[in-house]
């Protein structure tokens, strides 16, 4: 017998064991107290010490309490200090210690507000973005540059949140930060002022759509801001904005045409961009780059590669398409991580099938075919912690699957589908979602069980087996040994390549030569001949 196995891989940035045993966990199960409580707002108000590499500030989270409690708990990391602690202006008992805020009391059902001063010396980020935490470094005329990346750890990095997937604030976010006169500060949303006190100035920025805890972070910098104007496919007009080291403004406006064109072909096949009420925004940063909501960090030093002629920045564009899938769409459970990685990873290669056009597009899964790991399933479990699912295979296995069921549906239902959901407000923006929404979601809309490829790709590391069996000199069987439903599948043969419906019952296929099975890879598979 001969046998073909083909696999694939993406590009992404994985934490090392090393990395991962700094920092404290985010995500798993949800503690009781914290399941009792909905955040609807943090107002986030600190002071940055840049050459002590300090911050002192407070905190306010609302919340509704869904029952009466004794306990409040919220996520803050053992670095940073509490002074001071308030449950509706009034003093409360708390305890601080293994990154939790324990607060002691009693407490009704309904609105809450929990205000907490604090200050320390936050975690410092080792290798950026890799690794979570602060960056102080300097830029190349010597001024200061600070960056913040929390994907891994969470908002408890710098201020006290509930970090947890399921529950982001459902009114956004205030984030003032007070630096030294001079720098600059970028944040999520829209800036709200900026007010000087003395040799220090403190920027207002407020976001009013929910946000994960992970984008409520900032960077400082010499930064100065190009702008452009953006009118998204719904005909609203956007602010783009650009905070670049003065250093290298004159790079500024290309860059922003690029981020435009990219815009342009996300919403063609996702919708409108989700944040057209405040910007599309991008910073400069002393790290590779990070999807931070409505400010992605930009650390590519401005390299481009070629697509169809046009400048094109991979990193820029995947950061980007996290706004729809991650931001917009988020995952309540970091198992379904892919969800944020894998459609976006799939996402990424629509850049070239707009301007290379379809073959193009194949070639990318068909280059990258062969460097999947598959050493793990792509979900690994439920309820568990961001570093637990976060393995090699969410991106290019995603996003292979993504290509796989393109193939299998057809265009004509795969973009209307796939747009259909992360249009659908049922699964987007205060509602997070899970893999098991999406696997429905695509059910009802091709009218057919489609469970057992979600379950094949995502679940397990099988791959596809596919048996062909020569009947006689002119005829061959096909069957699939392992997937309960009928699949589509190119089959060449002397007579050229069709797209045949071949299930776990044999098809017979006419050929004076040996049929060669997917031959372009729409499929993670397993073919053997006998």
């Amino acid at each position: 017998m001969r046998q073909i196995r083909l696999c694939l891989l993406g590009a992404g940035l994985l934490w090392g064991p090393a990395l991962l045993a700094q920092r404290p966990s985010y995500g798993g199960k949800l503690k009781p107290a914290q399941a009792n409580m909905d955040v609807q707002h943090y107002t986030i108000d600190i002071t940055l010490d840049i050459p002590d590499k300090s911050l002192t500030g407070s905190t306010i989270v609302d919340a509704n309490l869904k029952a009466p409690a004794t306990t409040l708990l919220l996520d803050l990391m053992d670095s940073m200090m509490v002074a001071k602690v308030w449950v509706n202006d009034k003093p409360a008992t708390f305890t601080h210690e293994h990154h939790m805020l324990n607060i002691t009391g009693s407490w009704p059902a309904g609105p809450t507000k929990i205000k907490v001063v604090y200050g320390g010396h936050p975690m410092i980020a080792k290798r950026p973005p890799w690794d979570d935490g602060f960056t102080f470094t300097t830029d190349s005329a010597g001024h200061p540059w600070v960056a913040v990346t929390a994907e891994g750890t969470g908002g408890k990095i710098y201020f006290p949140a509930k970090d947890h997937p399921s529950d982001e604030p459902d009114l956004g976010a205030d984030l003032t930060v007070t630096v030294p006169k001079g720098l600059v500060v970028a944040g999520p949303g829209l800036l709200q002022a900026v007010k000087h006190k003395g040799k220090w100035d403190a920027y207002h920025w407020k976001t009013r759509y929910p946000i994960n805890n992970y984008s409520i972070v900032f960077n400082v910098g010499d930064y100065t801001v190009v702008n452009r104007t953006y009118t998204t496919i719904n005909g609203r007009t956007v602010p783009m904005q650009f905070y670049v080291l003065k250093e290298h403004a004159d790079k500024g406006p290309h860059l922003l045409e690029m981020l435009e064109q990219s815009a342009h072909i996300k919403e063609k096949y996702f919708g409108e961009y989700p944040w057209a009420n405040e910007k599309i925004g991008i910073v400069e940063t002393p790290h590779l780059g990070m999807e931070h909501q409505t400010m992605n960090a930009y650390g590519n030093k401005f390299r481009y590669t070629k697509i169809g002629g046009q400048d094109f920045d991979g990193l820029m564009f995947h950061e980007f398409g996290h706004e729809w899938w991650g931001n917009k769409v988020t995952a309540s459970d970091w198992a379904d991580y892919w969800l944020h990685e894998g459609i976006n990873t799939f996402a990424d290669a629509l850049f070239t099938l707009d301007l290379e056009g379809e073959e193009s597009y194949e070639k990318i899964w068909q280059r990258t075919v062969f460097n999947i790991h598959n050493d793990k399933p792509v979900i690994m479990g439920k309820d568990i912690e961001e570093d637990q699912a976060y393995n090699h295979d969410i991106y290019p296995k995603g996003g292979f699957f993504i290509h796989t069921l393109r193939y299998v549906l057809g265009d004509s239902l795969f973009w209307p589908t796939i747009k259909g959901f992360i249009t659908d407000s049922n699964y987007t923006y205060v509602n997070t979602t899970s893999t098991r929404a999406l696997e429905d979601y695509f059910n009802k809309a091709s009218g057919q069980n489609l469970d057992p490829l979600f379950h094949l790709y995502l679940y397990t590391t099988d791959l596809l087996e596919v048996e062909v069996h020569q009947k006689s000199p002119t005829q061959y069987q096909v069957r699939l040994n392992n997937m309960p439903m009928t699949l589509p599948l190119d089959i060449t043969t002397a007579g050229g390549t069709n797209r045949t419906m071949v299930g776990k019952d044999w098809v017979t296929v006419t050929s004076t030569s040996m049929p060669l099975v997917d031959p372009k890879a729409f499929y993670l598979k397993k073919v053997t001949y006998d």
